[in-house]
């Protein structure tokens, strides 16, 4: 197993991943950092949620900057408001003992006057999301003519979200950069559109083994539940942790809703995250969350894009995902910094074929919860 040293990241920032906890390099990390250190030419990588993509590219664009010019040299284009900030945040964390990079987040839904006035200072790199960047430029807030390296991460949300008009702008905005970084869960026709217009004719392309996508200190369960009998064993499951906390996914909003009001009303703390909420509803929401003031959170899956919230012990699946990817973007909300976590699955009984698809397909086996 190769440490990050041995993938050439600089003693200063692995003293800051050590802070972190992060001690050995994960697959993603594994195959991009040595690419992007030495080459650092344009890079397409599969990578889910909880795969250390982050660190994948941003330990080899911090080696990248240099510190002493005022410039941008780096961009990051993130879905979502709380995903832009995690990777915000932990660049910051990376740099605790290194050369200070500044690194600006900015994004929809926070106050523009504010941003406006942090962009004054030196920043080298900026992280945001794709309405809020197309805007500052186009007030002239901020100059994209120095980015050397554009990375695009979690590109499938991104389209699905309505921002290709966006995207397109901001790899316009960047006609000078070196590279271009891509990261998606999946790779739909757009995806492949996107590519052609923002990368060279032969990318390095990395696919990860899906086995090692879904982290092993998550353990998997199903119940074989009618769907009327659901909310039952849901709040029969809260019952018996209640000093847990955890998410629960639902498919769509009025599915979310109504469990949360059903749930409510059997006396549990529990909140909704979906996609009509405003900006400040949703900011609210995650609040109480953070806080602990709402111990079970009820999403949706693009809802739930950019959640970054320690000591989960479940998730609970209310149904089964119809594409792979999501099951493990939801299952890796739990089981974080070497924790142990539960994902458990509620399928109706003509669905036992998909559990044992999803189990065939990631490499993990599935216990039977009655």
């Amino acid at each position: 197993m190769s440490t990050f040293q041995e993938l050439g990241i600089p003693a200063d920032l692995i003293q800051g991943l050590a802070e972190l906890g992060i001690i050995t390099p994960t697959d993603v990390q594994l195959q991009a950092i040595p690419f992007l250190m030495e080459n650092g030419g344009d890079l397409i990588a599969q990578a889910q949620t909880g795969t250390g993509k982050t660190a994948a590219f941003g330990l080899p664009l911090l080696t990248k900057i240099n510190p002493k010019s005022r410039e941008i040299q780096g961009l990051v284009i993130a879905p979502t408001r709380e995903l832009a900030k995690q990777i915000g945040k932990q660049l910051f964390r990376f740099t605790k003992h290194s050369a200070k990079i500044f690194v600006e987040v900015v994004s929809g839904g926070d106050k523009i006057e504010r941003q406006l006035a942090a962009l004054q200072r030196p920043t080298q790199i900026v992280v945001a999301t794709p309405g809020r960047l197309v805007e500052l430029v186009k007030q002239k807030a901020l100059s994209l003519d120095a980015v050397k390296y554009l990375v695009l991460d979690e590109a499938d949300e991104m389209l699905s979200m309505g921002f290709k008009k966006e995207l397109e702008q901001i790899i316009g905005f960047t006609r000078q950069r070196r590279a271009t970084w891509l990261f998606s869960a999946t790779f739909p026709d757009s995806i492949q559109q996107l590519i052609k217009v923002c990368m060279s004719a032969t990318p390095r392309t990395l696919t990860i083994d899906r086995s090692h996508v879904v982290n092993r200190d998550i353990d998997h369960r199903f119940a074989v539940r009618a769907r009327d009998e659901k909310t039952e064993f849901i709040a029969g499951y809260l019952d018996e942790h209640d000093d847990e906390r955890g998410l629960i996914f639902c498919r769509t909003k009025a599915g979310a809703i109504t469990l949360g009001k059903q749930l409510a009303k059997l006396g549990h703390q529990v909140d909704v995250l979906q996609g009509d909420l405003t900006q400040l509803e949703r900011d609210k929401v995650m609040r109480s969350f953070k806080k602990e003031r709402i111990r079970v959170l009820i999403a949706t899956d693009v809802a739930a894009r950019g959640i970054d919230v320690d000591g989960l012990a479940f998730v609970i699946h209310h149904q089964a995902p119809d594409q792979l990817e999501y099951y493990t973007h939801r299952s890796g909300r739990t089981a974080r910094a070497g924790r142990k976590g539960v994902s458990i699955t509620l399928i109706e009984p003509r669905e036992r074929a998909k559990i044992q698809r999803i189990g065939n397909e990631l490499g993990v086996s599935f216990s039977e919860v009655r």
